[in-house]
């Protein structure tokens, strides 16, 4: 055992990107990434600042990292989950089942994506990362399944494309709400039974 007060970077030097990574998870959806201090995320992660930089050379490497390392294996789960072959209709539940409980379990997801909002237009970069790490593999998922279920007779003809941002549509808002709506005492909301109702709103309206 190693002697009281010893830092933690030096009790576990190959846990260092991790924690970094968690720790900056933490302070940037809190503070937003132009707020956000890599002395913040160091003091957190219990490492120092010039470790960070060892680690990742800018603010913007780490947000990347946070989002591809981080945030992004989440969407690897619902991708696993259509892997099997099911009926059409309980794939969708089961998806968006997952997604939702991601959401409400984790306050950070919330808090990343107001980010990405609020500061792409400053921060292009940042609306980038999202995009190309979480957006587009999400709906490009989204609409291979609604494609494969029209190929099934399971969904009416239609965008594909389409069908897939109308389903997605609550986490956006859940977001928009929960991170700007709920602090000024708004009633909160209930992130999975939005979901689960809208889902099956959806479904009704894409049957042939």
């Amino acid at each position: 055992m190693l002697p009281p007060g010893e830092p933690k970077f030096r009790r576990r030097p190959a846990d260092r990107p991790e924690e970094i990574l968690a720790a900056a998870l933490e302070v940037f959806a809190e503070r937003g990434f132009a707020a956000a201090r890599v002395e913040e995320v160091a003091r957190r992660a219990g490492v120092s600042k010039g470790a960070v930089y060892l680690y990742f050379e800018t603010k913007e490497a780490l947000f990347r990292a946070v989002v591809t390392q981080s945030i992004a294996p989440n969407l690897n789960q619902v991708i696993g989950l259509t892997a099997v072959e099911v009926p059409f209709e309980s794939t969708v539940r089961a998806v968006f089942t997952m997604i939702s409980q991601r959401m409400a379990s984790d306050w950070r997801m919330s808090g990343v994506i107001k980010l990405v909002i609020a500061e792409s237009r400053n921060q292009p970069e940042l609306a980038r990362i999202w995009h190309e790490a979480m957006i587009a593999p999400a709906l490009g998922l989204a609409s291979r399944l609604i494609e494969a279920g029209q190929r099934q007779g399971a969904v009416r003809h239609g965008d594909a494309r389409y069908f897939a941002m109308g389903l997605m549509g609550p986490v956006l808002l859940s977001t928009l709400w929960r991170e700007t709506f709920e602090p000024i005492g708004a009633e909160p909301v209930q992130i999975d039974r939005l979901i689960a109702q809208h889902v099956e709103t959806c479904l009704k309206g894409m049957r042939p």
